[in-house]
């Protein structure tokens, strides 16, 4: 039975809160600024409180179960940064205020830009990016007018390899970059020979997932940093995989000129719902100057009598702000309490449970589900949701049957190069019973789509939606529940 909407409880005089007669004269709005008509429900609070309490209840999360979502990382985030980013100093300060008011707030922004540097092995790093995908846009503005300063204006190629994510040649096309796709060798790495065909003097750059999409360590990154600097390109590494390199392989020791990180992915801060997210950028020393304004620096060095003064400063070829105020104090906060607490041995403990976890998985796996990499995976791996024995069962099937043994789909039908694809990613932080709870369902419903392929076609079975109709949601967008005739936006 579908959940009633608040419309459906609405009952016709019915208040929850009732405000007391003004003691000051009452002023009109300005004209534009309320509707004349605003359908709203009438019910009391206790009505209104159930109504979304009994909604939230519905949502899936990792603090539920298992949420293996490949390429997203939804890791377990510890509720000791929650209590931490509620301080007082840090939850009640504004981004304006006086610098020499805020000294505590601008040491954890500095320290965290020490500690992502090390952890990556590059130069210098901002905290400003809100997600990701805006830490790829100050990456391909900084390779644009890295580019522009030398005056190679004829350099317009950006490579992306077949399996980055979706967000690289997105990013490449804002800036008006040609996308040139870059397809993978047989074992899943990038194509060396590809690579060298496309890498003259029209490059600008490569963007390099590593590990990629499919879950593996490229095993010519070394070689493939080398023929793109050769060429006179720059490599920008997607850091989404960041989970799987922790105190093991740092991107810059290596040569990759520019990073991004997730701290919503690699240093535990909230990601589902809606962010926010947080993607900071680290360069190698070329390109530090290029970074967006501003970053925290030392503006007055410390002695033994006095901590040292921070405060906010303006790289010298600025590719300028990217976001308003300082970027997500908040995820800051976050991820900084995350690194402190776990230390250099902490944090490679994360990436060998993560990559132990993923490939136990995938071992448990791969004899059911066909394998089209089969490789030692690094925190996550592609298996193929399909059989030519069962051809009507899709990937998409199994993920819904997922949903009634209470597990989290795994991503569907992405990276683009393996057919029905199913992505799945352990994190570091789930059991063995969690896992082996996993592997028998899995199991299970490869014998389902053999013996009773109906219960696959119409799973979810249990959930307060059933399937629905992914197709027609995208392209008939419905954002009021009301029709539009009744506004009055006059």
């Amino acid at each position: 039975m579908a959940e009633p909407t608040v419309f459906d409880l609405s009952v016709a005089g019915r208040t929850g809160v009732t405000f007391p007669e003004p003691d000051v004269p009452e002023t009109a709005l300005p004209k534009g600024f309320a509707r004349s008509k605003l359908q709203l429900p009438e019910m009391s609070e206790l009505e209104v409180v159930r109504h979304f309490t009994s909604i939230s209840q519905k949502n899936y999360a990792i603090d539920l179960g298992f949420y293996p979502l490949g390429s997203c990382t939804m890791k377990y985030n510890p509720k000791i940064n929650e209590v931490v980013s509620r301080l007082p100093g840090f939850a009640h300060t504004h981004p304006l205020q006086p610098f020499d008011t805020v000294q505590g707030n601008l040491y954890l922004m500095y320290t965290l830009q020490e500690m992502l540097k090390e952890i990556a092995g590059f130069e210098a790093v901002t905290l400003q990016p809100a997600a990701g995908a805006q830490g790829e846009l100050v990456g391909t503005l900084i390779i644009h007018k890295y580019h522009q300063d030398r005056g190679d204006t004829q350099r317009t190629r950006m490579l992306i390899p077949d399996s980055a994510h979706g967000t690289n040649p997105a990013s490449s096309a804002m800036l008006g970059f040609d996308v040139v796709p870059l397809p993978s060798d047989d074992r899943g790495n990038v194509d060396i020979e590809a690579l060298k065909k496309l890498s003259d003097d029209r490059l600008a750059g490569l963007m390099f997932t590593n590990p990629n999409t499919l879950g593996l360590f490229d095993e010519n990154v070394c070689e493939v940093v080398k023929i793109v600097h050769e060429a006179g390109g720059l490599v920008y590494g997607d850091g989404a995989n960041m989970n799987a390199l922790l105190g093991v392989f740092r991107p810059g020791d290596v040569g990759i000129d520019i990073l991004h990180f997730n701290l919503h992915k690699t240093f535990s801060t909230p990601h589902g719902g809606g962010g926010p997210g947080s993607g900071p950028v680290a360069v190698q020393a070329h390109l530090a100057d290029y970074l967006p304004d501003p970053v925290v620096g030392i503006v007055e060095e410390g002695d033994q009598d006095h901590a040292p003064l921070y405060d906010f400063i303006t790289p010298a070829k600025t590719i300028g702000r990217i976001k308003a105020f300082h970027g997500h104090f908040g995820m800051h906060v976050r991820a900084f309490t995350y690194i402190a607490m776990l230390g250099q041995e902490g944090l490679r403990d994360v990436a060998e449970k993560a990559v132990l976890n993923a490939n136990y998985l995938q071992e448990k796996l791969k004899g059911t589900y066909t394998l089209p990499y089969d490789r030692t995976c690094m925190h996550e791996f592609v298996l193929e949701g399909y059989w030519k024995d069962v051809p009507d069962i899709h990937a998409l099937d199994i993920a819904k049957r997922l949903m009634d043994y209470n597990f989290h789909p795994p991503t569907n039908y992405f990276p683009l190069i393996v057919k029905e694809a199913l992505m799945i990613e352990p994190t570091e932080t789930e059991s063995r019973e969690t896992l082996d709870r996993f592997v028998d369902v899995m199991l299970k419903i490869a014998e389902e789509a053999r013996t009773e392929p109906q219960l696959l076609h119409d799973a979810p079975h249990n959930t307060p939606v059933r399937r629905a109709d992914e197709l027609k949601a995208a392209k008939d967008l419905v954002f009021c529940c009301y029709p539009v005739e009744e506004w009055d936006l006059k």
